[in-house]
Order: structure tokens, then sequence, then C-alpha cells
């Protein structure tokens, strides 16, 4: 017997499901990092993991965005070769306007983040379309449909080699992950494909990544086939690195490792990796023709009881109407800040077009000196928002521009996500800025620090628009120093020394 999948059902599933995966963690994420927060040691990731969770509570009961990154949307069909779609349009177009529908909801929008012709214009689409569809056709009367939501940062970080057969998948991994830096917003997981071919392997890779989160569970039964004990070697020796949340240094980098093989080539050993951000976002749901979807929201009992507010005794309160560049000089790596004031927006496009426009000696829209710029493309605002969710950006892609920004424009310090790279880090020394950062994965949290917001330049760049922003005691962390210290340098060193004590210390019986 045939089962007809209508297309309207199709659609709204997809719709419906980006919508509930923009605002709602996995319950299983929750679960795992809470026990990480719980564990946790490092003071710095700790309050890290404090702003995600919290994050997540409120995005779940505001139903808004847990990351100003909404993604580009991965739709995977396991389509039953007894089912007919009662519809004319080809499935890129069907699961295309479910996307559409779901990121133009007027009551929670989510930001378009996707550009048509990669190469040359790259315009943005404005409705997040198209995204990445993957058929397969299998047995059965049912399309079981999982439905993912990839940022850019942890995206970027993706990871493909051809090893070979005699090489070690531990070493490339573990010589690898540190290359990643924190710009994939840890703690996350990391979905590993062996076998097939480049791009089977890369598939699998994102397919692990929709798999539910069991390390904890595995690590209570013991491991019962050679995969698991790969699994677990390598979430053990992953950790010890001392990556730690947001690359602070600590405990917990990845919450589980998902591996998945092939039969591949005698002469092959494809591997790819890709990390999956705090901002994990997919959901499962499978259609039999009886109407759309029914997604179950998780209850608010899954989050634990972690409620992340700023600490005036900790943190040092920063007027940025007033700042001087004596007082970025003076600022130490791992330093609290909470910054009241007005601040500027800018990244990718905005950067490149100020470089373009100083080449050409055409005045700026706006005037950077003695400013405080945020890397961040934020969500357009709903109802009493005055902007919606707004957290960092990776901060490594500006690199490039930071000289530029320093030297011309009177720029003073800058605000992103994760580490800075040598070039950045070697112009913050010259010119006595600093660099400060902002927790990835916790946008609805920073917005809500954010009392005013009006574009200011380059409006037609969108969400890469140039924003002014009114801040109210905004979360910020000294990542980079005057003095050219980073704290994603020596963060991660001290607790890989810590770990490495922990671990030859003698169980205690």
């Amino acid at each position: 017997m045939t089962t007809v999948i209508k297309e309207d059902d199709l659609i709204q599933s997809i719709a419906d499901a980006v919508q509930f995966i923009s605002y709602y963690h996995p319950a299983d994420y929750i679960q795992h990092l809470a026990r990480a927060y719980e564990r946790e040691q490092s003071p710095a990731a700790k309050d890290a993991i404090a702003q995600i969770l919290t994050n997540s509570r409120m995005s779940a009961e505001g139903h808004r965005p847990i990351c100003q990154d909404t993604g580009i949307v991965n739709v995977f069909l396991k389509i039953g070769m007894n089912v007919r779609i009662d519809s004319q349009r080809p499935m890129q177009e069907l699961c295309d306007e479910g996307v559409r529908r779901g990121y133009l909801n007027p009551d929670n929008p989510l930001r378009a983040s996707v550009l048509a012709d990669p190469l040359f214009t790259r315009k943005n689409t404005r409705d997040n379309t198209p995204c990445i569809v993957n058929v397969e056709l299998v047995a059965g009367d049912t399309v079981d449909v999982q439905v993912a939501a990839k940022g850019g940062g942890s995206e970027n970080k993706s990871k493909f080699v051809m090893l070979n057969p005699s090489d070690s998948l531990i070493d490339w991994v573990l010589k690898t992950v540190p290359t990643m830096g924190a710009g994939w917003c840890p703690p996350g997981m990391l979905g590993i494909g062996v076998g097939g071919t480049a791009e089977k392997a890369m598939l699998m890779a994102k397919e692990s990544l929709m798999e539910d989160i069991d390390m904890y569970e595995l690590l209570a039964r013991g491991p019962q086939n050679k995969l698991e004990e790969l699994r677990i070697e390598l979430y053990e020796k992953v950790n010890a690195l001392g990556i730690g949340a947001q690359g602070l240094g600590g405990l917990t980098t990845v919450l589980d490792v998902k591996i998945k093989t092939f039969p591949t080539h005698a002469a092959s050993k494809p591997v790819a990796m890709i990390p999956n951000c705090a901002a994990t976002r997919h959901c499962h749901f499978v259609l039999d023709g009886s109407g759309p979807a029914v997604l179950t929201p998780p209850v608010l009992s899954d989050w634990p009881d972690v409620n992340w507010a700023p600490d005036y005794n900790k943190s040092t309160q920063v007027d940025l109407n007033t700042l001087t560049k004596e007082q970025v000089a003076s600022w130490k790596p791992g330093q609290t800040l909470l910054l009241s004031g007005k601040m500027l927006t800018g990244r990718d496009a905005a950067h490149k077009r100020i470089q373009e426009m100083l080449e050409r000696g055409e005045p700026l829209p706006v005037d950077f000196k003695n400013r405080v710029i945020y890397y961040v493309g934020p969500v357009d605002p709903v109802r009493d928002e005055v902007v919606g969710p707004a957290g960092p950006t990776t901060a490594t892609r500006m690199d490039k521009f930071t000289d530029m920004m320093l030297e011309k424009t009177g720029l003073i310090s800058m605000i992103g996500k994760a580490e800075r790279g040598p070039v950045a880090i070697e112009s913050i020394r010259k010119h006595q800025s600093a660099y400060l950062m902002a927790v990835g994965g916790a946008a609805y949290l920073v917005s809500k620090a954010i009392r005013g917001a009006k574009v200011v330049g380059f409006e037609d760049l969108g969400m890469e628009a140039i924003y002014e922003f009114d801040v109210k005691d905004m979360p910020v962390t000294v990542a980079v120093d005057s003095q050219g210290t980073s704290v994603h340098q020596t963060g991660p060193k001290e607790w890989a020394a810590r770990i490495a004590d922990i671990s030859i210390m003698p169980v205690k019986g």
C-alpha cells in the first residue's frame, strides 16, 4: 500500500522544525552540559558554561534564537519506496519553501545568512534559502526527516584528510583539534566519518552530529565494541588537551565524539571531522501521511538551576563613552569587564568596504576614533526588542583588517568570539589596544544588555550593516591585552598541564 505525503505537510513540518530548533536545545545536550558545568574547575570556563545554560533556558522561554547565527539548514530525508509525495515540485524546492516559511515567521524571524554567488557578488538571498538537501531511498512507507541548522563558526572548522591505511585516526584528531581554535564554540561535539570516498566521509561526519549525545551513559556501562572504545579514547584525549569552554582552558572541550564508518578502497582511508557548537540545533520527525509533524518541546525541568548574572564584585565596570587608550592599555588578561555606553558593530562585509573606502580616500559613514567595535550580525528585533539575539562572531575572520582599523580609523578595542591569530595579536600589541571576548552561544542573554540599536552605516548589507549599540553591563573577558598576551594560549596550556597532573595522581581507595 502506498503512503501519500501531502506537499504542504512536508513544507510545514520543515518550517516548524527550523523554528523549533532555533530556540530549543535538545534535552540530551542540556543534560550533558549541566554535568560538565558541575564538574568544571576552571572559573572562566564555568562562567562561560553558566552563560550558555542561562541563555538556553531564556531562549526556550522567550521563543527567540539561541544564537544570532541561525545557521544554514541541512535536511536529511530517508524516503520509503512505498511513499508518494503528492507534488509536482522538485524536492529541493519543497524543502526551500519550508525553510523560507520558517525563517520569515513574523513571531520569530530568523537571521538570513545565506549568500548567493559565493565567488563574486555574495548577495544575501534574504530568506536563508537554498538549504542543503540529502535524499536516500529506503525500504518502507514513511519519510524520515532530520533537520539541522549549522552555524558558520562550527562549519568553518570542518576538516578532511586522506590518511594512509596504516595511519592513526587518534593521532590525526589530536593533532587537528588544537588547530581549530575556539571559533566552533566548545563545549560541543565532534562528528567523524571514516571510509567510503571523500564526499561520503563528510556526509557521515555531518549525519553523526544528529545522533543523541550518550557519552555519559556509555562511560557508565562501558564500551561493548571497538568503535565505542575508540569514541571513549578520543573523548578523554581531546578533553585532556585542556581547550575548555570557549577555548579559555578547562576540563570539558567535547561532550561527545560520534563516529560513522563505511567500506572504502584498499588504498584509502578518508577521514572527515565536523564539530557541532554550543548552539547544537537539530530535530527528527517521521511523516506517515497523517499530517504534518508534531514536535514535542523539552520541559523546563530539563534545565539545571543555573542563573548567570553580572558579578559586580569580580568584574570591572567600563564606561565606553569616556573610554581612553590609557584605560584600554591597563586591562589585564582574563579580567572580566561589564561594558556600558555606546559601541559600534561591524563584521566581514563592513570591514572589506571600509578598506576599499580608505584606499579611495573616501570618508567613512561613522567616526571610529576612541570607539570599540563589536563583531556581530544580529537577528532582527520583534515586539518590544531593540535588537534580536546578538552574540559575537568568530574574530579571526577580521584579523587581516585589524592593523588597518587600529592604525587608520582611531579604533581602540574590539569584541568578538574565540581567539585572535598572530597577525592580529601583533597589531594589538603594537597599537596598545585590546581584544575582548564575549561568549558564543549566549546571544539572547547578551542581547538583553543592549538598550538601544540603530543602523549608522552600510544599511544595504542587512545584518552585516554597521550598528551603534547602547549597552548596559555587557559581559566580556580581556582575551588579548595591550602586551599581546592571549588567554586562548595561556588558558589551555595551563589546563592541559593540570589535567595531566590529575591523570597521574594515584586513585584514592
